[in-house]
């Protein structure tokens, strides 16, 4: 089997073409080299000049909680400083990009549309073409495959859903990989930006995540493994309701449940492929329903091949809903970007009114195979 080589792993390989230039790189603890090595500290090893660093959510070290702000602070590992774009501000400043001249970004990604890396890399794209900077997309493979047959959900409404869970319109299940993404974003949004992806190698879209060679990292503190990141496009729904999605427990997004749930009617209720669900009782320790018994279902991933996530996801609410109506309720879910926390449902799902939609029994996941194919394919970097 082919070794996965990472688009920061080529960099390393090839001759230092910045030379002197100061650079300035998003990343985290999770954007380790092939070899598990911190992406920035071999970098600087091999004579790249850093000059500062950018965090995303959940901070340098990823361990920051859901939606909690990232205050500035000093790289403990390089002595860097480093700038939290989840804190006062979700775009670099002016002032940020001044004293650098290029930006590489290197982070790796879940695949989820609601999962916020991305939307950082947006900001970040529009900082580099509005202070004329250029952007080196340090690529990393899609954890939970390339198919762009098991792309899934609906297109965000951006005109009623976009927030920074969803900025623009693609699927919730996007099957691509950032640097096809930002690709594909430079021309649809006529950005004037100069841009540079460098590529992985040893990645095949269309094998399932068993299938391809390379260890998992934690990306954030609830995205613990593969099989974590695989059901996190449907059971990260249940941030929108009141159901505790796993959060303070050792499995998050692989379990829920709710004191009001009755275990048995419920899991009688779900037939859905590639997926079975065991009965399971549960105290989180934090989140939603801390310290409160809580009944509800353990999710077991069985076929990697049939499962979708938000197919799963979005036929368990409706079931709750219909089981029961009088306990399910939408949830306010703040954090920094939503301080509110209003309408939160919404814009995971990018569908206005979705509770109310969801409770009518509406089908709402859409068919956008097809449709997603035509608009993404001329910009897949890989077969």
């Amino acid at each position: 089997m082919q070794k996965t080589i990472f688009g920061i792993d080529r960099l390393l390989l090839a001759e230092n073409r910045f030379n002197h230039a100061r650079i300035a790189m998003v990343t985290n603890n999770a954007a380790l080299t092939s070899g598990k090595e911190q992406g920035r500290l071999a970098l600087l090893k091999k004579g790249f000049n850093i000059v500062k660093l950018f965090s995303p959510e959940h901070g340098l070290a990823v361990k920051g909680a859901d939606g909690i702000y990232q205050s500035n602070n000093i790289d403990p590992l390089t002595n860097l400083p480093v700038i939290s774009l989840y804190g006062d501000h979700l775009m670099p400043t002016a002032e940020d990009m001044a004293d650098i001249d290029t930006l590489l970004f290197d982070i790796p990604d879940v695949g989820c549309r609601f999962y916020t890396y991305l939307w950082t890399m947006t900001y970040v794209m529009e900082a580099c073409a509005l202070y004329n900077k250029p952007l080196v997309i340090l690529d990393r493979l899609n954890p939970t495959g390339g198919n762009i047959k098991k792309a899934e959900g609906p297109l965000l409404d951006e005109k009623n859903c976009a927030s920074f869970i969803g900025r623009w319109s693609i699927p919730i299940r996007h099957c691509c990989t950032l640097g096809e993404l930002a690709t594909y974003f430079s021309v649809t949004r006529k950005m004037d930006i100069d841009l540079t992806v460098i590529r992985l190698t040893g990645w095949d879209r269309d094998q399932s995540t068993s299938e391809n060679n390379f260890s998992f990292i934690p990306t954030s503190p609830a995205i613990t493994s593969v099989e974590t990141a695989l059901c996190y496009p449907g059971t990260g729904l249940f941030e929108g309701i009141n159901i505790n999605e796993g959060r303070g427990t050792n499995k998050p997004f692989t379990v829920f449940g709710a004191p009001w749930i009755n275990a048995s009617l419920l899991i009688d209720k779900l037939n859905l492929p590639g997926v079975t669900f065991s009965e399971i009782q549960y105290s989180p320790t934090d989140s939603l329903y801390a310290g409160e018994s809580c009944t509800g279902l353990s999710v077991l991933i069985t076929d990697e091949n049939s499962f979708r996530p938000v197919q799963t996801g979005i036929a368990i609410i409706q079931q709750l809903l219909f089981l029961f109506p009088e306990q399910c309720k939408e949830r306010l879910y703040k954090t920094v970007a939503n301080p509110s926390g209003e309408k939160h449902l919404d814009k995971l799902l990018g569908i206005e009114n979705s509770f109310s939609k969801l409770k009518a029994g509406d089908n709402i996941s859409g068919e956008l195979e097809t449709e997603w194919k035509e608009k993404i394919s001329p910009f897949l970097l890989y077969n």
